[in-house]
């Protein structure tokens, strides 16, 4: 069942404004010292229950504002430019250190990857950045290593930083907690030589999963091939082709909180909603989009970031296609194992940035 989500952030209440309106009756003016002396002290105790009963319910409202707005921020921008993805990287105000990872998908020749005209600023903008990517399981042009450095290099990604195909010297693992398919997730060997992520994933729809954003970006994505054949499998060792759906897509989310569990909030994530096909980039030849271009969208949690994205398709009058194929693969299932095993939240609240 697809979550729409809709923040609205309560504003704490003050112990003054309760006060606003709660007049007191006055004495009449005969009434003896002995009155007046047991009135004061009457509304003396009743003025500190009424301050303990404020502060009380501010507390409460206070908790209720934090709650609500602790919902992960998805910021946005309907400028699909360079500056524009620039703009919504700083709204996240990072400050990645250390060796830093690209992860994008440099895509089969013929679809809709991220082109370096759009990407390029943001990417030469971190010291000695490193694109990185993982072998496909499924053959075509990025099967193997040699070839797909060679596309790499005809998408333009090795003009604009050093590219690093991941798993060229196999996998390495990384445990799973908390999933229900996979205990462990094979990533490529070379994950682990970099300290920061900045996943750069192009949203669109995908013919087994459904769509393809963040979530897909650091599972299947930085998967080696030997993992994405288990994720695949749903985790059975099988077929990549014979799993069953909903253990496909649940494992999907686990591998994706592996990797994140083992950053331990040294990544973030950017969705660039352009070209919206319902084909995804590993086919060469997809459908022409038939929607418009949205934006693009920056968090820190992956789940929020891919709910929001999944809620503006849903909401657009041309989105139908894409709609279709989202739920003709169950794709929202995904979504929903990811927040139930602690990914991240399908509850955000969404931040346009546009003036």
């Amino acid at each position: 069942m697809r979550k729409k989500v809709v923040i609205t952030l309560i504003a704490a209440v003050t112990a003054a404004s309760l006060f606003s309106g709660c007049g007191r009756t006055e004495e009449p003016a005969e009434e003896t010292s002995a009155a007046a002396s047991e009135q004061t002290e009457n509304e003396t105790e009743e003025e500190e229950a009424q301050t303990e009963s404020a502060d009380a319910s501010a507390g409460s409202a206070e908790t209720d504002s934090d709650s609500a707005a602790g919902a992960p921020a998805v910021y946005m921008t309907t400028d699909i430019s360079s500056d524009g993805l620039i703009a919504v990287y700083d709204a996240l105000q990072a400050v990645p250190e250390g060796r830093i990872a690209v992860k994008l998908s440099t895509g089969e020749p013929g679809s809709n990857y991220l082109r370096t005209d759009l990407i390029g600023d943001l990417v030469q903008s971190f010291e000695d950045p490193t694109i990185v990517e993982c072998n496909t399981a499924y053959g075509g042009s990025r099967s193997s290593t040699a070839m797909h450095y060679q596309v790499a290099e005809d998408h333009g990604y090795t003009e604009i930083a050093d590219v690093d195909i991941m798993d060229e010297d196999g996998s390495m693992t990384l445990p799973v907690t908390g999933g229900t398919n996979l205990e462990e997730n094979y990533v490529g060997s070379h994950f682990e030589n970099y300290d920061y992520y900045v996943v750069l994933s192009h949203f669109k729809g995908h013919a087994m999963a459904g769509y393809g954003g963040a979530i897909k970006n650091i599972s299947i994505g930085i998967a080696s091939s030997e993992g994405k054949a288990n994720i695949h499998s749903g985790g059975t060792g099988g077929s990549m082709w014979s799993g069953e759906q909903d253990a496909f897509l649940e494992s999907m989310a686990e591998a994706g909180k592996s990797v994140v569990d083992y950053l331990d909030g040294n990544i973030l994530y950017i969705n660039v909603m352009n070209r919206l096909s319902v084909d995804c980039d590993c086919n060469s030849n997809p459908a022409e989009p038939d929607m418009h271009d949205i934006g693009i969208l920056a968090s820190y949690d992956p789940v929020a970031l891919d709910q929001t994205c999944i809620d503006l398709v849903y909401s657009a009058e041309d989105g139908g296609s894409l709609v279709e194929r989202i739920e003709s693969r169950n794709g929202l299932h995904t979504l929903e194992h990811a927040e139930e095993i602690g990914l991240g939240s399908r509850t955000y609240e969404l931040v346009s940035i546009d003036g």
